[in-house]
């Protein structure tokens, strides 16, 4: 728009006046950010119609009036990063690539006050890198700027970047942050930073007041768990050690650990690069129970450190304990995800061949099930379950695992699939195929797992998991043990005289039969919470007060899963002749309930969920 054009517009609506100069920005050739439209260009005014013709992305010459674009649409300075990309496309590009620090410090130059948040950098510089490769970028890019010293870096997102006018060094911006703060924990990650951006320069005078601060933190802050105490005393003696520091600090890291019952607590929250630091420590503090501190701690492991702790107790000449520990873990049901993850992951190294090739076996197959399971009855939400990702992301996995299986077994190990908690449908589907394609005739339990899925159970996942491990109990030891009753039995002679032999046959036939219902009923359950449950109507979850008729007494009943039944306490399964009655009532409505050889009418008085009260 020309000063012609604006001031006819002013001239028609007097207060657009007190922004005469953002509308003489928008001239033709000038580049806008629209709130809903995005990034684009402003091609030309229309005087006719008074309407600035704008190219947006797909939206070419777009019609706007310039009045509604005052509050909407900001028109972009020459300098601003996304107007450089369309003008000075080769530049940007070879700052995007070579130097990402520059690209932050030209970006905060066309701001006000060369200042912006995090947020809306990382919203400008998204259009810029582009939204596909901006999350790697960034990664990388703010590592640069954190040590750039024309740059204040901003600890959290609502604040700003800011572009210095005097250029500060990465060791007195450290100095000043950890002066300014009293958070123990902040000051032990400076004192860190420090020690690494000092490296190669001659400073260790400036540092005796940071040693300080780090050691009275360790000794005196309420603020850090045992853990962050440990580490802090390994920053501060690290500290030490560079300022030629001789004294003594309390508490030492030894002092920290020497309690061997909170070295698993500690071993949870380490930072990944102390992990190896923190079992040196301990091989040092605890040289004669080393070796069974660290299968306590690999056997609670998780991540990286279930890692460090199998590359230490090699490296410290207990490989073959560790292969006997690993196997006695898989027969005792106690080898938990994280160091399942790892075995799976490893199998076929060269290095860990020796230590992992009695493990590979269906038996691992059946542990990576239970663990899935275990995982995903514990979950409080949905989440990610990593040895459940690995299963259905590696497919040589499962043929792997049943390459010396037989066909009963592998059929077991499909039924457990197929009851495993940890799974979506879909995903259970594609593991079977892959069990279909080594023993075809597990096709048939796809049918029936379609047959049993007609009438679903709804159960708490308590009842669930208490029914659970009532199948694992007599598949994992039960049958196992009944099976070598059979075998000695048989040893005893004439089968047709051997009394011992045919009350093991019974048994037997007893087990699979509550084996067989068991995986039909565990196949046929669909765990609640009850949440759904609605006050309009009785339904499953529902707490309802009904009044006797015969006895004018009134008993509050709660109405839960097919396995929920707790008679004492007036809880009652929805399945039974009481629950089936009272299910899809209102309040004020009578039922009839047959009790042994008696009938008797019930009037529902209140409605209440259980979801509610629990």
């Amino acid at each position: 728009m020309n000063s012609e054009a604006v001031s006819a517009l002013v001239a028609k609506n007097p207060p657009l006046k007190a922004h005469k100069a953002k509308l003489e920005a928008m001239a033709p050739g000038a580049y806008v950010v629209h709130r809903s439209w995005g990034f684009g260009q402003i091609k030309s005014y229309d005087e006719s119609a008074q309407r600035l013709l704008i190219d947006f992305k797909g939206k070419k010459a777009h019609p706007m009036d310039p009045t509604f674009c005052l509050s909407t649409m900001d028109v972009l300075p020459a300098k601003h990063l996304l107007v450089r990309k369309e003008t000075e496309p080769k530049k940007i590009a070879e700052l995007i690539a070579e130097n990402p620090a520059q690209l932050v410090v030209e970006a905060l130059e066309s701001y006000p006050n060369h200042a912006a948040t995090v947020i809306e950098m990382e919203i400008t510089l998204a259009q810029v890198v582009g939204e596909d490769k901006f999350k790697k970028w960034w990664a990388v890019a703010k590592k640069a700027v954190a040590k750039d010293p024309r740059v204040a870096v901003p600890e959290k997102k609502t604040e700003c970047f800011i572009l210095r006018e005097t250029p500060v060094s990465a060791e007195d911006e450290i100095l000043e942050q950890f002066n300014s703060t009293r958070s123990a924990r902040r000051r032990i990650l400076l004192a860190e930073d420090l020690i690494g951006a000092t490296a190669k320069k001659d400073i260790k005078a400036d540092l005796s007041a940071i040693l300080k601060g780090v050691a009275d933190a360790v000794k005196d802050s309420n603020q850090l768990d045992a853990s962050e105490r440990l580490y802090g005393a390994a920053v501060r003696d690290d500290l030490a050690k560079y300022v030629s520091s001789e004294a003594a600090f309390d508490p030492s890291q030894a002092s920290l650990i020497a309690n061997v019952r909170d070295l698993p607590a500690i071993a949870e929250k380490i930072p990944v690069h102390f992990q190896s630091r923190f079992l040196e420590l301990i091989k040092e503090t605890h040289p004669i129970e080393c070796r069974d501190i660290l299968f306590t701690l690999l056997k609670t492991s998780q991540g990286k450190f279930t890692t460090e702790c199998i590359n230490f107790l090699i490296e410290n000449d207990h490989a073959d304990e560790l292969a006997a520990t690993l196997k006695r873990w898989q027969t005792e049901q106690n080898l938990r995800a994280p160091v399942l993850l790892w075995v799976v992951k490893n199998r076929h190294s060269k290095k860990f061949a020796k230590l992992l090739n009695d493990l590979i076996t269906p038996r691992l197959l059946s542990s990576v099930f239970f663990a899935i399971d275990y995982e995903a009855l514990q979950a409080a939400s949905a989440r990610r379950i990593p040895l459940a990702d690995i299963l259905s992301e590696d497919t040589d996995l499962i043929s792997d695992l049943l390459s010396t299986a037989d066909p009963e077994t592998a059929r077991d190990l499909a039924n457990t699939l197929m009851l495993n908690q940890g799974f979506e449908e879909l995903t259970k589907k594609s593991l079977l195929a892959r069990f279909i394609k080594i023993f075809p005739k597990i096709q048939s339990l796809v049918a029936a797992d379609a047959d049993s899925k007609e009438e679903q159970l709804l159960v708490s996942r308590g009842s669930f998991e208490r029914k659970r491990e009532e199948y694992e109990t007599i598949v994992s030891k039960k049958i196992p043990e009944n099976s070598k009753a059979i075998a000695t039995a048989r040893e005893h002679g004439d089968l047709k005289e051997n009394s011992e032999y045919k009350m093991a046959k019974q048994d037997q036939s007893v087990l699979m039969s509550q084996k067989t219902s068991l995986e039909k009923d565990l196949g046929r359950a669909r765990i609640t919470d009850f949440k759904e449950a609605s006050i309009d109507q009785v339904s499953v979850g529902s707490v309802v007060t009904v009044k006797g008729e015969s006895s004018g007494a009134t008993t509050r009943y709660t109405i839960l899963g097919a396995w929920d039944g707790d008679p004492d306490n007036h809880v009652v399964s929805y399945k039974t002749p009481l629950g089936a009655a009272l299910l899809g009532k209102k309040s004020g409505d009578t039922v009839k309930v047959k009790t042994g050889a008696t009938d008797e009418n019930y009037t529902i008085v209140t409605i209440g969920r259980y979801a509610d009260k629990a």
